[in-house]
């Protein structure tokens, strides 16, 4: 029977292909956007795929808060909150999931899956999406990194459990 580190580590392996075909399915809205300008539809596509990557990292952190840290955030700004915690390390508990500048580099995520939450997306200022895009590629590099070397933090945790 498998423990809840190999789980969760098996989560977040199960995870990065799921978020890397929403990357994939960003990076080609934004070309196809760049190719019919004044078509709204690519750049909707763009939006609503950066919101499902973000998502996507959000529920990881969140299984990691509750399961490894036993302490989600809460309270209105709980979003951000989580965020932080995860470029933390926590003393006999966990490593940091995330370095400090992947975590800035993150927030600038949230922040646009927060206004695509609460805007039409005619309202989308493509100029303002396209840091977001161009440094995709390069950040989920890094990103999928740093998840998988959690996930193998996990498996060791889950060896050390059963020994």
């Amino acid at each position: 029977m498998s423990t809840f580190y190999e789980q969760l580590a098996e989560r977040i392996r199960g995870e990065t292909p799921e978020l890397e075909r929403v990357v994939r399915r960003a990076l080609f809205a934004w070309s196809a956007a760049a190719q019919t300008p004044g078509e709204g539809m690519f750049l909707d596509s763009v939006a609503l795929n950066l919101h499902g990557f973000y998502s996507g990292i959000e529920r990881l952190f969140e299984l990691i808060a509750r399961r490894i840290d036993l302490d989600l955030p809460d309270g209105q700004t709980w979003h951000r909150d989580l965020l932080r915690q995860m470029a933390l390390d926590v003393p006999g508990v966990r490593p940091a999931v995330i370095d400090e500048n992947m975590a800035s580099l993150l927030d600038e995520y949230r922040r646009f899956r927060h206004l695509v939450r609460n805007v039409y997306t005619i309202n989308l200022v493509p100029e303002k999406m396209t840091n977001l895009v161009v440094g995709l590629p390069d950040l989920w590099s890094v990103l999928r990194a740093e998840l998988l070397a959690f996930a193998d933090f996990l498996d060791a945790l889950a060896e050390v459990d059963g020994a």
